[in-house]
């Protein structure tokens, strides 16, 4: 979807964001929004570690057999 975006719509985006929320607030969203892309991340790879954790017990257990 951001494919289709070219400059002169990310700069009218831009500039709705900073009429709406103003331009004292940007770097507090911005902040923000780091924060859950950097949790979602996390979390992300804390399942991604369970998951291979997982596989391994059972092709360890299947071995086993």
């Amino acid at each position: 979807m951001l494919l289709f975006i070219s400059g002169p719509e990310i700069f009218v985006i831009l500039l709705v964001v900073v009429l709406f929320f103003g331009s004292k607030k940007i770097p507090e969203l911005a902040r923000g929004l780091g924060r859950g892309i950097r949790e979602f991340k996390n979390a992300t790879a804390e399942i991604q570690e369970e998951i291979t954790k997982n596989t391994r017990d059972i092709k360890q257990t299947t071995k086993d057999l």
